[in-house]
Formats: structure tokens, C-alpha cells, sequence
């Protein structure tokens, strides 16, 4: 046995349904079915037929990549993988005869799936990053219902976005994954159901700004109700028809932050001539992220009005056993813990979106995100490309940008399209303050364009518009990653300065390495204190006096190691810490402090 098959994490998976959490925090209904746990499974060639015989079992939603999906093999870009089980109608005797209508919901699925009820197709999904849903009530029978989904993934061998998986890992780039990777469940809805929330919070005008879709058939006798809620007593409601927006006044508003992450609760409902249709749970945050110029003129982030200093680490959502799923919930809030235990206020979710409850952990820990768009185009040559910036001798290449980004139209609206879905999947989540469609030059094109979009599209949050490079001129931020050489900050222009990536300072553990054979780091030690003494000695002589001169916030890479990357905080495992946690929690309080966010966070917290 290697050792990237036996590296696991201490979590093992619930059996038979594992993730059994309900997928969706900011939208809850009671009634649903958790269809996680074995399937059926067969990798045939793209082109075959829905298969007569399946070769074994797939535990649902690991991809089949992974140790913990019972297959740990590839699909390849010529082969499609297919899924098969059984199910219930979910539905009682009273919502078959109310005409309820049963959803079938799937978190993500790597690349394009088609899904079949009974023999029925009903319907089709690309993109590996977003939820979708069916609805499937005409293709129910009485009795055994079976579900089958068909899954092809090109990964590194076409242009959609993929983050860094490929096909042949190393380095910075990953295993792949393939097929259901988030969970798959059943809800059952009234024919007129609540569909989706988009929930904004005003802090100056100390109000909930409510916007909600239905799906099925809506006439003027529907009213709609949200009500806001704190510790079980009722704050306020708005109440409308369906077609406006309903305001809800929280005066005093409590602030949400880092130090007091606080949430209110939210129910929403619908009714027709006072008779209830539909009702889902929700929760919301009042806090607001901006740019603000001090006293010093340098541009700040400020969350609240007041300024903060963003330390985060960078975070790849990678797992050993489980790849992009974790192996539970409690592996899965062990890295969030983990970064708040160092000290850190923020993550950098890097190239990947996170199933919602991840999400919902941070806006409940108090973790503030940056959510990166997932990269796709060409990858090969942009790393050479981007050396130049590294060395310190970067220029303005846009010929270069269209040579290795997408240069077909259909290939950058999909990205346009999944960018606006992600922000529109998200934009609920209180936690998350910056947007980051392009890390590096991976598939740029038309970086201050999509920035600009990106503001239109969602003018609640900030954007980092070419995190690393190439700078477009765009975006709120001057974002720069430098790992091989003295930590800087460049020019001052009519944006924020940040540091978007910098550190990776590495340590070989080899009883808790992916491959002994292959390792990637930008500066070895061979000590945990060596590494610690180092990690500390770089804070404190080189990041911190840059505050001072306009750095408002910076990412370190990275929290764990990743495959043959060691250059985290934690092993790939997560059972060896690989730096003093209390002397760099220390530092990194220090740091804050120096920047004046841990006063101000205590000053914007409570009621206002």
C-alpha cells in the first residue's frame, strides 16, 4: 500500500449515509430525504449505453477518485461514470393529493451529468462547482423508484473551470475528482413553494432588504412574510405581495464581526387567503465590508466602517482520504477551528466552492472569506508566464493574457455564467467579503471588465480582480503574491494594497507525507522550531512594518499541506501541528493588534 492510499484523516465517514446535515443552512424545510450512501457504479467508455450490469459499489459524495468512495480510480476524459439506486417516494398520502411536487436536489457533480427517473431523462447539468435541481414528481411510481445519473469529466483536457485538479498531480496541482462530490437529497414542496432567498442587510438604514423567488403558479391573493428573529423573540416582519421587495427594520442593529459573529434568525412564508402554502428557515448577519481612507490616506477594508487588517490563510479544501468532500462535518470545521485557534480572522478560499455548510460555519465562527471563482482556461505556460512578477521583473504582457486565456466566446460565457452563479449561489452568506475571479494569469481575459461586472452584479462586496497577477487596473485592490523574495508593497494607486499569497515555508514529516518521493514548498526547514522561528522572524521583520505604509490585508500559504505540496500549518492528515501554535498565535495577535483591528472589532461589536 502507498502512502497517498494510506494517509487518512482521523474522521471516518458515518455508514451508511454519510454527511447526513441538512445541505442547505440559509433555506431549511423539515421534510427531506438524505440520499447519501451506496450506489451502484460502473466506468464504461463515453460513448457506451446505460449499462446492463454495474461492476460494484460507490459511497455518495465521495468522488471516485478517493479513498473514501470505495472505488479510488481515475475517469477519464474518454470514459463516463455512472451512478444507480433506488429509491422511495418521499411523499405522504396528503401531499400526493395537495399536488406536491418532489425535488431532486445535487450539491455539485464534476463536470456534466445527466440524470434519468425510471427510465425518464429529467435533465442535463454542466459545471463541477454549483447545486442543481430536478423536479421529478411526473416520473414517480408507487413503490421502488430507480435513479440514474451518467457523469463525464474532461478535468485538464478542455478550457471549463476545474480549480487545480489534473490529470497527472504534482507540484501545485491535485488529484482530480469526478462525478457527486456533494451531498444528494429529496425535498418535497407545495406546488407553490418558496424557491430562492436573496437576503441584503443595510447597517446605516438599520434594515433586512428581502427578495424572494416562488416557483409554480403566482397570482395577487399569494402574501409573503418575513419575519426576523433574535433569541427566540421576534425582532420584526415585513410583509407583501410576491412580485415586490419586502424591508424589515432591525433598529438597533448588532453588528456581526470576527469577536461577536452574531446572527439573526429568518422565517420566510407564503400564503393565499390566509391559508399557509410554504415556510423556510433562514438566518442573516448585519454587517457591511467597504474600503475606507484613514488618517494615514491610505486605503483600508473596513468591516462596520471602521478598519480591519485581513490575516488569512490560504485554504485549498483538500482531504486526503476524501479529497473535495470531507469526511464529516467535524472534519470539515476542524480547519476553520483551526485557523481562529492560530489567531487568524479570515480565510482565503482558494479555486474551489464549498458545499453551504462550510459557509455557514464561518458566519456562525466569525471567520471572514475570500471566495475565489474557480479558475479553468490553459494552465500549462501561465506559470512561467507569471515568473517574471515573482523575480520582481513583471510587465503588462496583454498578448500573452489572450494567448493563454480563453479566446473562445463560448468558452468565456460559461466562465461569465458560472462566475454570476457562484456570486448569486453565496450571496446569502454573510462571511464572505471579497471576490477573486482570477488567481494569477490561469484563464484570465478581461480582468477589469469582469471586475466591474462583478461590482454591478453584487455592489455589497469587494473584488480582487487578478489576485497575484497580471494587474489590469482594476478591482479594489493592488494584489500581489510573493514568495521569493523580500516581502514589499508597490506603489500607491486609487486602490487598497494587498498581499494575496506569500509565505510557504515548508516541513517534511514523512510518517505524514502524501509521496516521500516528491515534495513542493518555496523555503525548506528541518525543524518544527527551525520552522516556527522562521515563520515568525518573516511576520514580524517584513510583514508587519508594512502595515504602516498601506497593506491592509494578507494571505499565508497555506493551512495544511496539500498532496506534495508541505508547506502548511497543519499535515495533509491534520494530526501533526508543524509550527508552535501558542508562539504563532501569539505573533499573529500581535500583528492585529499593531494594525489596530482587534480595538476596532472589540469597538463594532454589540448593538449600535
Amino acid at each position: 500500500m502507498s502512502i497517498e492510499e494510506s494517509l487518512q484523516t482521523p474522521w471516518i465517514p458515518a455508514d451508511p449515509t454519510p454527511l447526513p446535515e441538512y445541505p442547505r443552512p440559509q433555506m431549511t424545510r423539515p421534510g427531506w430525504v438524505n440520499l447519501n450512501g451506496w450506489w451502484d457504479y460502473a466506468i464504461l467508455p463515453r460513448n457506451a449505453a446505460v449499462p446492463q450490469q454495474y461492476e460494484g459499489k460507490i459511497r455518495v459524495p465521495y468522488a471516485v477518485e478517493s479513498q473514501l468512495s470505495g472505488v479510488h480510480r481515475p475517469l477519464l476524459p474518454d470514459q463516463r461514470l455512472w451512478y444507480k439506486r433506488t429509491f422511495g417516494d418521499p411523499r405522504t398520502d396528503a401531499q400526493k393529493s395537495d399536488e406536491s411536487r418532489v425535488l431532486l436536489h445535487f450539491g455539485a457533480v464534476d463536470y456534466e451529468c445527466q440524470v434519468w427517473v425510471n427510465g425518464a431523462p429529467v435533465g442535463i447539468h454542466r459545471g463541477g462547482y454549483l447545486p442543481f435541481v430536478f423536479e421529478i414528481t411526473s416520473q414517480l411510481i408507487d413503490g421502488e423508484n430507480e435513479l440514474i445519473a451518467a457523469v463525464w469529466d474532461p478535468t485538464d483536457t478542455q478550457m471549463q473551470q476545474r480549480g487545480k485538479q489534473v490529470l497527472k498531480s504534482g507540484g501545485i496541482w491535485y488529484t482530480a475528482i469526478s462525478g457527486i462530490w456533494q451531498s444528494v437529497w429529496l425535498e418535497v414542496v407545495p406546488a407553490l413553494s418558496i424557491d430562492s432567498l436573496r437576503l441584503t442587510p443595510d447597517i446605516e438604514q438599520h434594515t433586512l432588504r428581502v427578495e424572494v423567488t416562488l416557483r409554480g403558479a403566482v397570482d395577487e391573493s399569494v402574501r409573503v412574510t418575513a419575519e426576523a428573529g433574535s433569541g427566540g423573540v421576534i425582532v420584526n416582519r415585513a410583509e407583501g405581495n410576491p412580485f415586490g421587495l419586502l424591508t424589515v427594520t432591525i433598529d438597533p442593529p448588532h453588528l456581526w464581526c470576527p469577536e461577536d459573529p452574531y446572527l439573526y434568525d429568518l422565517r420566510v412564508r407564503i400564503e393565499r387567503d390566509g391559508k399557509g402554502l410554504d415556510e423556510v428557515g433562514s438566518y442573516f448577519a448585519m454587517r457591511k465590508f467597504s474600503l475606507l481612507r484613514g488618517a494615514d490616506d491610505h486605503l483600508r477594508i473596513a468591516l462596520n466602517e471602521k478598519p480591519i487588517f485581513l490575516f488569512a490563510p490560504l485554504d485549498q479544501g483538500y482531504f486526503p482520504d476524501g479529497l473535495y468532500t470531507p469526511p464529516s462535518e467535524e472534519a470539515m470545521l476542524y480547519d476553520i477551528e483551526y485557523a481562529k485557534r492560530l489567531g487568524r480572522n479570515s480565510i482565503r478560499k482558494h479555486v474551489k466552492v464549498e458545499p453551504l455548510r462550510w459557509y455557514a460555519a464561518c458566519d456562525r465562527l466569525g471567520m471572514i472569506v475570500w471566495q475565489d471563482i474557480p479558475n479553468g482556461g490553459l494552465i500549462d505556460g501561465t506559470l512561467v508566464a507569471g515568473l517574471t512578477q515573482i523575480l520582481g521583473f513583471w510587465r503588462q504582457d496583454t498578448r500573452r493574457l489572450h494567448r493563454f486565456g480563453r479566446k473562445d466566446k463560448a468558452v468565456r460565457d460559461e466562465y461569465v455564467a458560472n462566475l454570476k452563479g457562484t456570486m448569486d449561489h453565496l450571496y446569502n452568506c454573510p462571511s464572505i467579503a471579497i471576490w477573486v475571479p482570477f488567481n494569477e494569469s490561469w484563464g484570465q481575459f478581461e480582468a477589469g471588465k469582469t471586475a466591474a461586472l462583478m461590482k454591478s452584479h453584487d455592489p455589497t462586496r469587494l473584488v480582487d480582480h487578478a489576485s497575484g497577477w497580471f494587474d489590469q487596473g482594476g478591482g479594489d485592490f493592488q494584489s500581489r503574491h510573493i514568495y521569493f523574495k523580500k516581502l514589499s508593497v508597490p506603489r500607491r494607486d486609487h486602490r487598497a494594497i494587498i498581499l494575496s499569497e506569500f509565505g510557504g515555508f515548508s516541513l517534511i514529516l514523512p510518517e505524514h507525507v502524501w509521496d516521500k518521493k516528491r515534495k513542493f514548498g518555496y523555503r525548506f526547514y528541518d525543524t518544527k522550531a527551525a520552522l516556527t522561528a522562521a515563520y515568525i522572524d518573516l511576520l514580524e521583520s517584513q510583514l508587519k512594518p508594512l502595515i504602516v505604509h498601506g497593506l491592509t490585508a494578507a494571505v499565508y500559504t497555506q493551512i495544511t499541506d496539500v498532496e506534495n505540496e508541505i508547506n502548511g500549518y497543519l499535515t495533509y492528515d491534520r494530526k501533526v501541528e508543524k509550527m508552535d501554535a501558542a508562539a504563532v498565535r501569539s505573533v499573529h495577535e500581535g500583528l492585529l493588534w499593531e494594525a489596530g483591528v482587534l480595538p476596532s472589532m472589540h469597538e463594532s461589536s454589540g448593538s449600535q
